[in-house]
């Protein structure tokens, strides 16, 4: 059957994320010195027993990765000795500085192309776990919608985003396929919504999980011609 709806994972399918997050975390670090001096350099086992106790006392939070961030540095300024609103100004405004660095990605450099061409013949969708905004990236005019954990209050891979995918685009699941780099969140969650799923794999790591991918792909630059040869199927 021929496929009517591709989805597209954001992060390390469509850039590399880990360089981005490391100079994310800098900028907001240079940007806490600077602005909240009482801070001081906070250690990472702080914050992460923070973050645990967030995630204890509230476990949507794990699905809302904006808002824990900005909890995060909430309590941590708190826990510094500033006031709650000064805190919650701080903690707003750190958070800003860390999402607009977060922004700061490089394209692997066959998205465009690759993108305006599938855009021409389909229809394109996006389901993230992250806080990526594809309209910050210049990558929107490509997509018909984006699905953010964040939004729907609960990620991949349960099969809730793959299926809203679905009724958004109103395509069946056996027309429907969404690339990705995760092996549970984006092949298996797929799956079990019954889409194909493409495994984006530039490093040709092993594939170590029960249920393989209907395909796999190094380079997004191989993913028309894949779509062309399942036409024939």
């Amino acid at each position: 059957m021929s496929v009517r709806l591709i989805t597209f994972d954001l992060d390390d399918t469509l850039w590399d994320v880990a360089p981005v997050m490391h100079s994310a975390e800098a900028t907001l670090r240079d940007w806490l010195a600077l602005n909240a001096a009482q801070l001081g350099p906070v250690p990472v086992e702080h914050l992460w027993a923070i973050r645990s106790r967030l995630l204890q006392a509230e476990p949507t939070l794990k699905h809302r990765l904006s808002e824990l961030r900005r909890r995060i540095l909430l309590h941590a300024l708190q826990d510094a000795g500033y006031a709650p609103a000064e805190s919650a100004q701080l903690a707003e405004e750190g958070f800003q500085v860390f999402l607009t660095a977060r922004h700061g990605v490089e394209l692997f450099p066959e998205v465009h192309p690759t993108l305006e061409q599938l855009a021409n013949h389909f229809i394109l969708g996006v389901i993230t776990n992250g806080n990526a905004d594809v309209r910050r990236l210049g990558l929107a005019d490509y997509f018909q919608f984006t699905l953010c954990a964040e939004e729907l209050g609960i990620g991949k891979p349960d099969p809730h985003p793959f299926q809203t995918a679905l009724q958004r685009a109103g395509v069946p699941a056996a027309q429907a396929v969404h690339i990705g780099d995760h092996p549970s969140d984006d092949i298996a969650g797929a799956q079990a919504a019954g889409m194909r799923a493409v495994w984006f794999n530039p490093q040709s790591k092993s594939w170590e999980n029960e249920r393989t991918p209907d395909a796999q792909i190094a380079s997004l630059a191989e993913l028309p011609g894949l779509l062309r040869g399942w036409l024939h199927d």
